[in-house]
């Protein structure tokens, strides 16, 4: 222990009392469902449970490229989970990911349904069955793979570690803040001296490895998660400001962001997504009416 603690942790930790913090009231240290309730499933193959956490927009994103690439079979529904309210531990959600986490992902298209829960596991299965965003030469499918599963490696330190302590928890703490904070800008300067001599963070062809990076690190540097963007002084960070800003430009990447999103401005935000239409008619203004 530091000098100054004022906690000693017991022989054996127990779970006595909520944690604080927002979303103290939805954590919890033992698995399955809390309530029965099945999950809706609407007319296309790919039935998607989720919310526009970074983690979520991975998908929706991919499956909206997939679409713009003319891949129809990739038409979806998307039906919002409210992780506020514990959606993600009903008795439904809890049958497609036993772990209670957005995203998660039913395939009707298969024989047997197929399910498919984890974001970087579902990008993996995506491009496998559309053939797409996922190179089939050995040394591109390779790299591309060593970046996704990087992005998978080090988001829990951004999300849970520096995001929680610097945006969530009750109070702020130093130590943990400084711990974070530090691995986040390695982090950051990992992705940067890649992205100088690359276009595209696997090389030169868009691929899974910038949908599963661009939610969480390209949202860090436009100034939109956590509003972290001065205390990290992200502007050093000027070759993935480059490719955020790339991305950004893609019409697939600005609807995918839309999709299951529930604040901020309301011209961005999709509460549910059904057909490609309702980024038209918008599906929150809909269901506010029903």
């Amino acid at each position: 222990m530091t000098e100054g603690s004022h906690y000693t942790p017991p022989k054996v930790w127990k779970w006595e009392q909520e944690s604080g913090g927002r979303f103290a009231s939805i954590n919890r240290p033992i698995a399955g469902p809390t309530h029965d309730k099945a999950l809706p499933v609407g007319k296309h193959p790919l039935q998607l449970y989720s919310l526009a956490t970074p983690n979520g927009v991975k998908v929706t994103i991919m499956l909206e490229e997939l679409l713009a690439l003319g891949h129809s079979g990739a038409e979806y529904d998307a039906w919002l989970i409210n992780i506020g309210e514990g959606d993600q531990f009903s008795s439904g959600f809890v049958e497609i990911n036993p772990n209670s986490k957005i995203p998660a992902m039913v395939d009707y298209s298969t024989e047997t349904p197929t399910r498919v829960f984890e974001s970087g596991s579902m990008l993996v299965y995506l491009a496998e069955k559309f053939g797409a965003f996922l190179p089939a030469d050995h040394h591109k499918r390779t790299e591309t793979l060593n970046w996704l599963f990087w992005q998978m490696g080090s988001a829990p330190f951004l999300g849970g570690g520096f995001g929680h302590f610097y945006a969530y928890a009750p109070e702020y703490w130093q130590y943990p803040i400084d711990r974070y904070a530090m691995e986040v800008k390695r982090q950051l300067h990992v992705l940067d001296r890649n992205l100088a001599e690359r276009q595209f963070v696997a090389g030169d062809e868009y691929s899974i490895a910038d949908m599963g990076i661009f939610p969480w690190y390209g949202a860090l540097v436009k100034g939109w998660l956590y509003k972290a963007g001065d205390f990290l002084a992200v502007h050093e960070y000027t070759n993935v400001i480059r490719w955020a800003d790339m991305l950004l430009e893609r019409e697939a990447v600005q609807r995918g962001r839309m999709v299951n999103r529930t604040w901020g401005d309301p011209s961005e935000q999709l509460r549910e997504r059904h057909d490609a239409s309702d980024f038209a008619t918008r599906t929150q203004d809909r269901l506010q009416d029903d």
